[in-house]
């Protein structure tokens, strides 16, 4: 993942829309929780750090049932430099990184956001989760970036099949800094809800949802400078 700060007045304005706060935590955010869905939904980036967790969170405050998951072999957490990443197994907990990472280096990690980040990870759940490691069924997959996109979809497809459950995939392209990843939360948030209103019901149901995704790529384009939900239905074990 990377800093940068080019989204967030965009994800100010996106949360006020949809009726929340773009800030981590933030009580009023929970406020405006829907009902519990019915739909199951897993988040997926690379190391479960950043964009997934940021999406889990705000998911979770809707109502919706969600996982978040990364796809890597390993977590990667930026370093002191670009080629000296933070790098830990997925069964390492948050707090195991955030103390790591603290004694380390409490001033540089505090200024680039990470120490908070672990801070909001660790209470959601006690450590990151690799997709290919779990076999639990969903009925929506949304990806933060197109290579993530491609594993999960390769893993769907190499599973033996039982109940040949379809899962609808989604890829939204997020920039893999804090506020990107904000202004992403909510657009996936978004892109849930009108699901969550289409998916349920016999196959004309699902048609008009690929017509109604089809419509909201284009809002979610304009937006987000670029964002480019795609959509690919796979069997499911």
């Amino acid at each position: 993942m990377t800093s940068g700060r080019g989204g967030r007045h965009l994800a100010r304005a996106e949360a006020a829309r949809l009726g929340g706060s773009p800030e981590v935590g933030v009580a009023d955010g929970a406020a405006a929780a829907m009902p519990s869905s019915p739909l199951r939904v897993a988040v997926v980036c690379s190391s479960n750090q950043n964009r997934s967790m940021e999406a889990h969170n705000i998911l979770s405050k809707r109502g919706f049932s969600v996982r978040s998951f990364g796809t890597g072999t390993h977590v990667k957490l930026p370093g002191p430099a670009p080629d000296k990443p933070n790098v830990y197994d997925f069964k390492t907990t948050y707090d195991q990184m955030y103390n790591d990472l603290l004694r380390k280096d409490k001033e540089l990690y505090t200024q680039n956001g990470i120490l908070h980040m672990l801070d909001r990870n660790k209470r959601i759940k006690p450590r990151p989760e690799r997709f290919q490691n779990c076999k639990d069924l969903f009925d929506l997959i949304l990806t933060c970036e197109e290579r993530v996109y491609d594993q999960v979809v390769e893993d769907l497809n190499s599973r033996e099949q039982e109940t040949c459950q379809p899962v609808h995939v989604i890829n939204v392209d997020i920039q893999d800094n804090h506020e990107e990843a904000t202004l992403g939360a909510f657009l996936i948030c978004e892109l849930c809800q009108c699901v969550s209103i289409s998916l349920p019901g016999p196959p004309p149901a699902h048609q008009g949802f690929s017509r109604k995704l089809t419509s909201h790529s284009v809002h979610v384009q304009i937006i987000s400078k670029g964002y480019n939900p795609e959509l690919r239905r796979c069997p499911q074990v």
